[in-house]
């Protein structure tokens, strides 16, 4: 079996089956593999502090836990939804 050590090693395929014939006989090098995944910097976040009426986050919490969600994950994935809404359509 080939080791890919580059990513310049891997050609164009013309096609599906090309490229399993490729595959067949070729494969990552681990290091190139753990080079290609995102590790988000620390500062690509920031932390804020948001105060919410305990029954309100209370709600929140039971709704994230019903859809097997963290419910800080929820709420972002929440605004984010509300922030593309906003800027693709205007406010409402």
């Amino acid at each position: 079996m080939n080791k890919i050590m580059s990513w310049r090693e891997v050609p164009e395929f013309a096609d599906e089956s090309e490229e399993a014939i490729f595959w067949a006989g070729h494969q990552l090098d681990a290091r190139l593999m753990n080079s290609a995944l995102h590790r988000p910097d620390v500062r690509e976040s920031t932390t804020i502090t948001l105060r919410f009426d305990p029954r309100m986050l209370a709600r929140i919490k039971r709704l994230a836990r019903s859809r097997y969600l963290n419910y800080q994950s929820m709420i972002k994935q929440w605004l984010s939804e509300r922030l593309e809404s906003e800027l693709n359509n205007g406010p409402r």
